[in-house]
């Protein structure tokens, strides 16, 4: 028998909110699943800084873009309401819907993986996202929809970047492999019906310095030596059409995340600065030197003057791309011809610089239509080469024309000495070496941090690369404020092809040198020398507050005042900026102090700020940095990847009810309500003119795993919101660096005075917020599924096994649907009108086979058409619609 799930009518109509469309309204679908252009990123709103550049496409050469959404960014703020998990999931889709379809997109693949908070950790990413069956909905997606150019956001976790977008961009390049291998997902091709697909060309979008230069002129930069492949601008304005203004516009529509008020962009083109797409993996030729929005899709989308037909592949590759002086490998060149055009025959060459060699004539003949034709070469480059990424062009040339692509090498010395990376540096180090892009393997520079007048132990690596045995020293040279007693240590017969290993110990010796980001990086160089090699690298070391925190004398009576004997120790400035808006007294600054006592932390944060932000409810107490907010972050032996083995509550000083203060825990070893999860916590707060004063007592017994108490992970930060809107303004703290809250290896460190060390234990395994909405569960998604004739959420098709409807008769207030079951699952209807709003909704739990019934209650409105989407237990899906008659 079919089961009505309760209340599901309710949950949706508060999720869409009154006439909310279940498809977007602004642009019209196209007639089929192929694209030009596919965008992949891990939220919605990802996209949104790059909606001008696809507008641009669109306008001037009809170029289809979609988008993929790996989550629904369920695990996000929201400055409309107090949904959460799926309910905000379904609210960010319709916008994400809105905001792009202005700009002709009308196909967005949400693909279901849940947004579990905010993390600077890939690994971390990958647990909650289940690699392989999320790889298999983005390679169906691109198999689906053919796109010859995918764009995509920053593999690797430079400083601040959300671990859910670096993943979001290893999984784009990693379909960019498996899509076009038939033996990848094979169920796919044998079973489904799809093609493998070869995109040829994956361009990064990542924020940088491109900001920093605005006017048409920003479109004339080159690319730098050192990238992994050519960079290109493109500006926001564009004869009379200024994208910028349209892409702000379409910004406003992501309301929940606080974007409605953001303000004007400048008609001026010298204030309007470019988008920034960098080339990180390609089978197509280029335009070499071209610049402006075309160029990022010359040879692949568009075709190149006197080039060869649009569709040839021209793709080079090395045996080893990171190579030492005097040593050759084997390149080869990849040709392939266009699926309905031959190549003629013709030769590839190597542009090589003054000094480096190549074997190989480079010939190839004709090659038939969608055929590949293989050219090899033995490039040796010159023996006393010097470090360097160089550039060698690629160049094939035909009677039909010619056509370039580029092939780039890393010459490195014999032997370096090298800053062993961080855990999530060297884990993004071995992802490179797997997936085979090993020109992103350096793409963060090496760094280490250090407590404030502390020591930490660094570790060097030392890597041969060359053919034989290798002896020497390495000197590590500090930078200023900063000693090392050991600074030259000798290494010993490190063979070719492996690594040794030097711990150096580095002090900090500057009492006055500012930590954070306001004393940015310290770099210093590591020299390594055998009898005839000697190489230099550099790298930095980042400076990190340090404090004691003493025992109190008495138990401290939390009140939210400093008393007699309960805080003995010098009070810390968490006044420094780390995001958003400069800011000082009277408008925001803070001060904390900290004290322990039997098995408790104390901590007292008294915040100087002149402005009120809004009161949440208290059932609402939760996504901190939309208001006022005091954080505590602690991680128990200051030896966190990543903040699932971390305790941070956050505190808010008033709420709507009476005023009073409430706490949660936030992106931890167990985010949740405080009372549920941190049931131990004791807080007080207390208001006075110009600010406020939070007290927080925290049972050490409720933190993930034992503390070491001479070595503690610690940060306070505070959030100043000055509006009504949900949206904050500025975030200070103790130790702050960009995306600090979510990075515990940048948290400054505590040493509880007197305190012994007990019996070490382990965190607990993370409970991490997996609830991620459905697309069954969404009638965008249903809506676009039967458009395009696909699974939702780039699952595999039910196909036979799908409960389909098979007709909707309306009589009074109720529908009255007949479903045809092939089995177990479950399905959604949702009954639209006809422009498109939800008017209700209900969830049926199937089992069996044959036909079943269901009524709809519709209390308003005149529904037109019955949706469904279903899923089998297995996770297939399927959509369905009927004309209600």
């Amino acid at each position: 028998m079919s089961s009505v799930r309760a209340g599901s009518v309710v949950v949706l109509a508060a999720a869409l909110g009154a006439g909310v469309l279940a498809a977007p309204g602004s642009a019209q679908p196209g007639p089929a699943q192929d694209l030009d252009v596919l965008f992949v990123g891990a939220h919605p709103d990802d996209e949104a800084s790059l909606l001008s550049t696809f507008g641009r496409w669109r306008h001037d050469h009809q170029v289809r873009t979609g988008v993929v959404t790996i989550t629904r960014g369920e695990g996000g703020g929201n400055a409309v309401g107090p949904e959460e998990g799926p309910a905000l999931g379904l609210l960010r889709e319709g916008e994400e819907r809105h905001a792009v379809g202005g700009f002709g997109v009308t196909d967005v693949y949400n693909l279901d993986e849940p947004d579990l908070y905010y993390t600077v950790s890939a690994p971390l990413t990958e647990q909650a996202w289940r690699h392989d069956d999320v790889l298999a909905k983005l390679v169906r997606v691109v198999r689906q929809t053919r796109p010859e150019v995918v764009v995509t956001m920053d593999p690797a976790p430079t400083p601040g970047n959300h671990g859910n977008h670096q993943y979001a961009a290893r999984l784009a390049l990693e379909a960019y492999r498996q899509a076009a291998d038939p033996a990848a997902f094979p169920e796919q091709v044998d079973g489904e019906g799809l093609a493998p697909w070869s995109v040829r060309r994956v361009l990064s979008n990542a924020a940088g310095a491109e900001e920093e230069v605005q006017g048409p002129d920003c479109e004339k930069r080159t690319t730098p030596a050192d990238s992994p492949g050519p960079e290109y601008y493109v500006h926001g304005i564009a004869g009379d059409i200024n994208w910028e203004q349209q892409e702000r516009a379409a910004e406003r529509e992501y309301r929940s995340q606080g974007w409605a008020g953001r303000p004007d962009i400048p008609a001026d083109p010298a204030q309007v600065g470019c988008d920034h797409l960098t080339e990180i993996a390609n089978r197509a030729p280029h335009a070499p030197g071209a610049q402006g929005a075309d160029a990022p899709l010359l040879g692949a989308l568009l075709p190149i003057h006197g080039g060869l037909p649009i569709g040839t592949g021209l793709a080079a590759t090395a045996e080893r791309q990171r190579i030492t002086p005097g040593e050759h490998t084997q390149v080869r060149v990849e040709v392939t011809a266009p699926a309905e055009t031959a190549l003629q025959a013709g030769r590839v060459a190597l542009d090589l610089p003054p000094g480096w060699e190549a074997r190989g004539d480079g010939a190839h003949g004709t090659i038939e239509p969608g055929a590949t034709a293989r050219v090899d070469f033995v490039v040796t480059a010159p023996p006393r080469h010097a470090a360097a990424r160089v550039p060698v062009p690629v160049r094939i040339e035909t009677p039909q024309g010619r056509a370039e692509s580029e092939l780039r090498f890393d010459v490195v010395p014999p032997v370096v000495a090298e800053q062993a990376p961080l855990p999530g540096v060297a884990e993004f180090q071995q992802w490179t070496a797997q997936a085979r892009f090993p020109l992103l393997e350096n793409k963060v520079p090496p760094v280490q941090t250090v407590p404030g007048l502390g020591e930490r132990d660094v570790q060097v690596i030392v890597r041969n690369y060359s053919a034989q045995p290798r002896s020497g020293a390495v000197r590590f040279a500090p930078p200023q404020g900063f000693d090392v007693p050991n600074a030259e240590q000798r290494f010993e017969e490190v063979g070719p092809g492996e690594t040794a290993s030097l711990t150096y110990e580095v002090r900090s010796t500057d009492p006055g040198m500012p930590t954070g980001m306001q004393g940015g990086d310290h770099a210093y160089t590591l020299t390594a020398r055998t009898d005839d090699v000697r190489s230099e690298t550099t790298a930095s070391l980042e400076l990190v507050p340090a404090t004691t925190i003493p025992q109190a004398a008495s138990d401290p009576v939390v009140d939210g005042e400093v008393g007699p004997q309960e805080y003995l120790g010098a009070p810390l400035d968490v006044s420094a900026l780390w995001e958003g808006e400069q800011c000082s007294a009277p408008d925001c600054a803070a001060t904390a102090r900290l004290s322990w006592r039997g098995d408790k932390l104390y901590a007292l944060v008294d915040v100087v700020d002149d402005e009120q932000g809004a009161l949440l409810a208290p059932e609402d107490c939760k996504r901190h940095w939309r208001t006022d907010a005091v954080e505590i972050t602690i991680d128990p032996k200051a030896d966190s990847e990543n903040t699932s083995s971390t305790f941070k509550v956050a505190v808010l000083p008033s709420t709507s009810r009476a005023g009073n203060p409430c706490y949660a825990r936030d992106a931890d070893n167990h985010q949740g309500p405080g009372e549920e999860t941190a049931p131990g916590v004791e807080l007080a707060s207390k208001p006075r003119e110009g600010g406020y004063a939070v007290e927080v007592e925290i049972p050490l017994q409720d933190l993930p795993g034992s503390v070491d108490p001479r070595r503690l992970g610690l940060n306070v930060l505070v959030y100043d919101s000055d509006t009504q809107d949900l949206t904050g303004q500025s975030r200070i703290g103790w130790s702050t660096w960009g995306g600090v809250q979510g990075d515990p290896y940048r948290w400054g460190h505590a040493l509880l005075q007197d305190r012994p060390a007990g019996d070490p234990a382990p965190p607990p395994a993370p409970v991490l917020p997996l609830d991620a909405l459905s697309s069954v569960d969404s009638p965008g998604s249903v809506e676009q599924a039967l458009r395009l004739n696909t699974s939702l959420g780039g699952a595999p098709p039910a196909g036979d096994s799908a409960t389909r409807l098979t007709s909707a008769r309306a009589d009074g207030g109720e529908i009255h649907a007949s479903l045809e079951a092939n089995g177990p699952g479950r399905i959604h209807l949702f009954a639209v009108d006809a422009d498109g709003a939800v008017l209700a909704d209900q969830g049926i739990e199937v089992d069996g086979q044959g036909e079943r019934t269901t009524t709809i209650a519709v209390l308003n409105g005149k529904p037109t058409r019955l949706l469904a989407g279903f899923t089998t237990p297995n996770g297939a899906t399927a959509a369905s619609a009927a004309e209600i008659r």
